[in-house]
């Protein structure tokens, strides 16, 4: 048995979590996330936490008995506390601002960058170069991080664009003359 996949996920006081065939849903005061449990997989409900175990003891049962439980947990997390990733704007002119559903930034491009912001994200700007990135969702999150990051990579050698908030960039040496 996976190491992970054996421990039991503990339902927080306010978190209930309902099984429909092969659907897990998890619904606490943030809100309701979803997920369809891979084949082989059974769950467990009992005094507050859910446990789950695998059909067989295959190589490929383990991996999504421990990848099951680590979604999860990760539901439960999401649905009680959320999830959130902050961005840093590098660079002279380089700032954004939030519009209703859309992120509009200035990165140095003749246009700006229209980013439509999805469903069960919220994004704010507590500055023009600071970007937070919350929801219950943690792939959701991670993604749309991702992506907005995507839009002007930090440069190698000036350090400006979209970084993650304490993200180190290690800039290379320009040419010399000589």
């Amino acid at each position: 048995m996976s190491r992970i996949g054996k421990k039991p996920v503990k339902l927080e006081s306010g978190v209930s979590a309902t099984l429909t065939g092969r659907q897990v849903t998890v619904t606490g005061p943030k809100g309701k996330l979803s997920y369809a449990l891979p084949e082989g997989i059974a769950l467990a409900q009992e005094a507050g936490q859910l446990t789950l175990s695998a059909g067989d003891d295959s190589r490929q049962g383990k991996m999504f008995l421990g990848l099951a439980r680590s979604l999860l947990q990760g539901m439960v997390v999401g649905v009680t506390a959320g999830y959130k990733k902050e961005l840093q704007i590098e660079g002279v002119g380089f700032r954004g601002n939030v519009a209703g559903q859309k992120l509009n930034l200035s990165l140095g491009y003749s246009h700006p960058v229209i980013f439509d912001i999805p469903a069960g994200i919220k994004i704010t700007m507590p500055d023009q170069t600071k970007i937070t990135i919350e929801g219950i969702d943690k792939q959701l999150v991670g993604e749309v991080a991702a992506s907005i990051r995507r839009t002007h990579k930090p440069d190698a050698y000036k350090g400006k664009g979209v970084r993650y908030a304490g993200e180190l960039i290690t800039l290379k040496e320009g040419k010399t003359v000589g």
